[in-house]
């Protein structure tokens, strides 16, 4: 192949990489951002706001209000309130089928959701320094066939290619790390809803239970 034209084709290949490097980029931010709003959306900002929330549905509770307290859970679409509110339509129920069926709830419409989004954070982390490895790859490639070629080569020529191959990776790595620290900061946030909402509905079930006397036997 003519120098010319492994140049072209260095060049081309070289154009197409920081193409899906911009994009890995792109959706990776999109999707860790998705992620990061989500659980805002989800979760009290603090102990003292859910306990706020919880010293109000008592107060309904403590009347047998079942039907105000839903009521007030509907208004709010954080994921503890939602969850008393199903707890208080099945309240019925056995104990311990209740239990699963909050579990249920939950898994499927807050824990599905966040490790979809989070594992496609997970692959843009795996697939940035592959596609930075690629073009490292493709300038190497093109610096030794010039090399090799036995025609005379311009020290700015290997230079571009060479260049291609350390810029490449460290956009890779680039995207890589920063991706990294965010799965690390998404978890312990989704660590601690998970612990909210734990505290939150033991509370629940416990004053729930309590003020119904537990399901109705039929």
């Amino acid at each position: 192949m003519e120098l010319s034209n492994l140049s072209a084709v260095s060049q081309f290949a070289g154009d197409l990489c920081y193409v899906f490097l911009a994009a890995v980029a792109i959706w990776g931010l999109y999707c860790a951002v998705v992620v990061w709003r989500r659980i805002n959306q989800l979760r009290f900002r603090n102990d003292a706001d859910q306990s706020e929330f919880l010293d109000g549905l008592d107060n309904y509770l403590a009347t047998s209000d079942f039907v105000a307290a839903s009521q007030f859970c509907a208004d709010d679409d954080r994921v503890v309130p939602q969850l008393a509110r199903t707890a208080l339509d099945h309240k019925d129920i056995d104990p311990g089928k209740l239990r699963h069926l909050l579990a249920d709830r939950y898994q499927r419409d807050v824990s599905s959701d966040l490790e979809y989004r989070q594992s496609w954070i997970n692959t843009v982390i795996k697939t940035a320094p592959m596609l930075g490895l690629f073009g490292t790859v493709l300038g190497m490639m093109s610096a030794f066939g010039k090399l090799g070629s036995g025609d005379k080569v311009e020290a700015s020529g290997l230079a571009e290619d060479i260049s291609l191959a350390l810029i490449t990776t460290a956009i890779g790595l680039a995207i890589a790390i920063p991706m990294s620290l965010a799965v690390a900061s998404i978890n312990i946030r989704i660590r601690k809803l998970e612990d909210m909402v734990n505290v939150g509905l033991s509370r629940i079930l416990d004053s729930l239970l309590g003020r119904s006397g537990g399901p109705t036997r039929r």
